[in-house]
């Protein structure tokens, strides 16, 4: 059994998790609006595995007895700019994700609750490709300037 200071953690990263689902979401329709079509289906299967991250914390916690909670998801942003500044704040966003987790790793340590730190390292490696793969399309498109937009708009489409 997963103690109540745990269980309260983990739901807490469920809701930011949710919550980073919804960032996505509203960037790929910004991006669509924006006729980058190829973005915006990679913010789409974005905001999806946010919400499968959700997932799995919770199923996670039910085979540990414990209650997983979605709470009050905030309104996320509308609006961003160009290709570049909305990949800029995925980047940062990613950024703050990593720190939430690293946290949630030490409230399991801190609780003496090995499995769940072990089952967290996974997300710990997750989140640092995550880092790492949005640094590079921020290099990228800052590399590719405005004529190089429309291959790399078409390249993150292909995304699976």
């Amino acid at each position: 059994m997963m103690t109540e200071k745990l269980q309260q953690a983990i739901n807490e990263q469920i809701t930011a998790e949710m919550w980073s689902a919804n960032l996505y979401l509203s960037m790929s329709f910004y991006l669509q609006k924006e006729g980058f079509d190829g973005f915006a289906h990679w913010m789409k299967k974005q905001s999806g595995e946010e919400t499968e991250h959700a997932c799995m914390m919770a199923d996670y916690m039910i085979k540990r007895g414990g209650v997983p909670k979605v709470d009050k998801i905030d309104v996320v942003p509308q609006g961003w700019g160009s290709p570049l500044e909305v990949f800029e704040h995925v980047y940062k966003h990613e950024c703050h994700v990593s720190e939430l987790i690293d946290n949630l790793v030490r409230v399991a340590s801190a609780e003496k609750d090995n499995a769940t730190q072990d089952f967290l390292w996974g997300f710990v490696r997750e989140q640092v490709e995550e880092e790492a793969t949005a640094q590079s399309i921020v290099d990228k498109i800052k590399k590719a300037g405005e004529a190089g937009l429309f291959f790399m708009d078409a390249k993150l489409g292909e995304r699976k």
